[in-house]
């Protein structure tokens, strides 16, 4: 049978979602615990990587067993063998033809910014700090400039194996609530570390070293070089999965989380 979970993980002690040897990955620890559940080797295909220090609050995978589990003991059982720092939210059955990636309609990231001019000494690696004053509606007006399908090559990291650069952005907003400034991003698919040269670009409109429309120009350039530094990931979340409805899939909303407006 195939099986579909929902994962969240703290990123910040994790070199990222997939399995590499001698470093702790989120994939190798869940699939550790639910091989104990199962009394034999799972293994995981996640809907969408994560890079080292990178966070999820709606992570999706799924696996094939042929043991039979509840659902509430896939959770559970899993969970007692998870540090504090990763869980599974949620299980269900879903169709063999079901791929957590391959069946992912868009994915949505938020980017939370501690935008305050002292630093935090509990949020530093759960938020990005930024200390200089940022205009949240400057920031909204030079993401709009990226709504739509487009060439994302400035926004790609120059080691990215995507075979296109063409990716479309579904929706993108700027908001606010006090000391936290939070970017939203839906879009079909990302490249890697797109959303964090995203956050870059707007950091630095935010703050009024460049122009709204500085995000048009860096866009048609094409050119990574052209664009901001990469935004720390320390800020960065996997908010969310869409999936046909037909699958059952749990989407937790932005909103859930971080969408103040």
């Amino acid at each position: 049978m195939r099986l579909a979970i929902g994962v969240e993980y703290h990123g910040a002690n994790f070199f990222g979602w997939q399995r590499q040897k001698g470093v702790r990955t989120a994939q190798e620890e869940l699939e550790t615990a639910l091989s104990e559940v199962a009394n034999s080797t799972v293994s995981l295909i996640c809907a969408g990587r994560t890079d080292a220090g990178v966070h999820a609050l709606g992570q999706v995978a799924h696996f094939d067993t042929s043991v039979y589990r509840e659902h509430y003991s896939w959770i559970q059982g899993g969970n007692s063998n998870l540090p504090k720092d990763l869980s599974i939210s949620w299980c269900l059955s879903v169709p063999e033809l079901f791929h957590a990636r391959y069946f992912a309609l868009a994915r949505t990231y938020q980017y939370v910014i501690f935008n305050r001019k002292f630093r935090s000494g509990k949020l530093f690696d759960s938020t990005t700090w930024v200390s200089r004053s940022l205009d949240e509606k400057r920031m909204s007006e030079a993401a709009n400039f990226l709504l739509g399908e487009h060439d994302f090559s400035s926004f790609r990291a120059r080691g990215c194996q995507a075979k296109s650069p063409v990716r479309e952005i579904k929706d993108i907003r700027v908001s606010r609530r006090q000391e936290f400034v939070v970017i939203t991003i839906k879009a079909n698919g990302f490249l890697q570390k797109m959303v964090r040269n995203i956050a870059g670009l707007l950091i630095d409109v935010g703050s009024g070293k460049k122009e709204p429309s500085w995000a048009k120009k860096v866009l048609l350039s094409k050119r990574r070089s052209m664009n901001s530094a990469t935004a720390a990931p320390s800020g960065l979340y996997l908010a969310s999965v869409d999936y046909p409805q037909e699958f059952g899939i749990p989407c937790k909303t932005a909103k859930n989380y971080f969408d103040w407006t």
